[in-house]
């Protein structure tokens, strides 16, 4: 009976303190890191803000959120002492540790942390590569459709002007005393196609007019075979940079693209550490060309560049796919790992933290949180074989050069048209004054 009653006293004791654990405003360190923890005005939003807000409401606490005053997740130095949030938690500094951090063996001695909110691994992203079906039409790929209209239009347009400035200029025609002219509509877009691919084709205009439009045409026909050539190099070389890498292996197997990971991060040690010979080919290669880049923010910028891998945790590397269209991520994912909240050792809060996040997880709210604060900004758009080709916009300086050429030929015909009608009025008054 005693012994009952004993048990009785420290359930109702533990339940008390319980309670009481749960009741008082807890203090919260946090890291910021997109999309995790972000700054709106004096404020603080991401994923890890929306999640500390519903693990409050379901188990009932108060809060006071602060930034690790170090700016880091927690390591522990030469010494043994550790810094960032998780020496905050083992200070008595902060009750919690929201953020994401990675369970570790090396952690989980010296804190509890709770079942996981997030689950990743290692992967790695690309600059996205051209269809491998658009290669048939590959010859197309510089330019768009509507710049390829453009050109059609630009075409008909100088033909068409072409024919007219002879059919108007006075010293296009074959005779004097006649209508008779050498530019017919035929021979006008025979001449303007010589010139579009850098051939003669004769005759060549007698009037200023005719040869102002032809200079024009010429300097179109340039640049635009030069902006041709130059973007038709570039989508080459990037379909046969872009083999295909699916995996690990893949990207071990080749040397065509560069890859690298952050200096000195825990992605780095993983490979310097495994005994798998495709990791340490991996490893071995970085360490070779000294790829390394200095943080995320770097490797993402030379994937865009292309002719790069970057290699990461696949959650922060999903957000970069979705901030940034031209990017994809291989879908396999190596090392799995998991982002948990830490607390003190032997904290009561761990339990009823884990349930909580179970909960969240249970009624797909951690599913939402996730879609939330990584969805994509990329609706709508083509893939990048089409964002790479050049647009009627990317060349319009050149379409106004042509169309202010064209205005001013005919603007140049019409003058000597009436040039020639006035002095063969004049010529006409003259002869009859004389008759007389």
């Amino acid at each position: 009976m005693k012994l009952c009653m004993a048990l009785f006293v420290c359930v109702a004791v533990l339940t008390a303190w319980f309670f009481t654990a749960d009741a008082k405003e807890l203090f919260i360190t946090t890291i910021k890191d997109e999309p995790y923890a972000m700054s709106k005005g004096s404020e603080l939003e991401g994923y890890c803000i929306d999640l500390i807000s519903e693990l409050s409401k379901k188990l009932g606490f108060k809060y006071n959120l602060h930034l690790v005053k170090d700016n880091r997740y927690g390591a522990m130095d030469s010494s043994g002492n550790w810094n960032g949030m998780i020496g905050e938690v083992i200070r008595g500094e902060a009750d919690l540790a929201v953020a994401p951090l990675t369970v570790t063996a090396v952690r989980e001695r010296f804190v509890d942390m709770t079942t996981p909110f997030i689950q990743t691994g290692l992967s790695f992203i690309l600059r996205e590569a051209t269809d491998p079906e658009d290669s048939t039409f590959s010859l197309l790929a510089p330019f768009s459709t509507d710049m390829w209209i453009g050109i059609i239009i630009a075409f008909l347009l100088t033909g068409f002007c072409i024919f007219l400035v002879g059919r108007i200029s006075p010293s296009e025609w074959a005779e004097p005393d006649t209508e008779e002219h050498s530019f017919t509509l035929l021979h006008s877009f025979w001449y303007i196609t010589g010139a579009l691919t850098l051939q003669g084709a004769g005759p060549h205009p007698k009037a200023l007019s005719g040869r102002v439009v032809s200079a024009i045409w010429w300097l179109f026909s340039v640049l635009l075979l030069a902006c041709y050539l130059c973007n038709l190099k570039s989508a080459l070389n990037s379909n046969s940079k872009h083999i295909s890498i699916k995996s690990f292996a893949d990207l071990a197997n080749q040397d065509v693209i560069n890859y690298g990971t952050i200096e000195s991060g825990s992605t780095m040690l993983f490979f310097k550490n495994s005994n798998n010979p495709v990791y340490r080919r991996i490893y071995q290669h970085m360490e070779r060309k000294k790829s390394y880049v200095s943080n995320a923010e770097e490797g993402i910028r030379r994937t865009q560049e292309g002719n790069f891998a970057f290699i990461g945790e696949a959650v922060s590397l999903d957000l970069a796919v979705a901030r940034y269209c031209k990017l994809t991520r291989s879908p396999e994912v190596i090392s799995m790992r998991s982002y948990a909240i830490a607390a003190p050792l032997g904290s009561p809060l761990v339990k009823n933290l884990t349930v909580a996040i179970l909960q969240l997880s249970e009624s797909g709210e951690l599913t939402y949180l996730r879609e939330k604060w990584w969805a994509s900004s990329c609706v709508g758009t083509g893939g990048a074989h089409i964002s790479e080709a050049l647009q009627p916009y990317d060349l319009r300086g050149l379409f106004l050069l042509l169309g202010l050429g064209l205005g001013i030929g005919l603007l140049l015909a019409l003058l000597e048209l009436l040039s020639r009608a006035h002095n063969q009025a004049k010529d006409g008054k003259v002869g009859k004054n004389i008759t007389m």
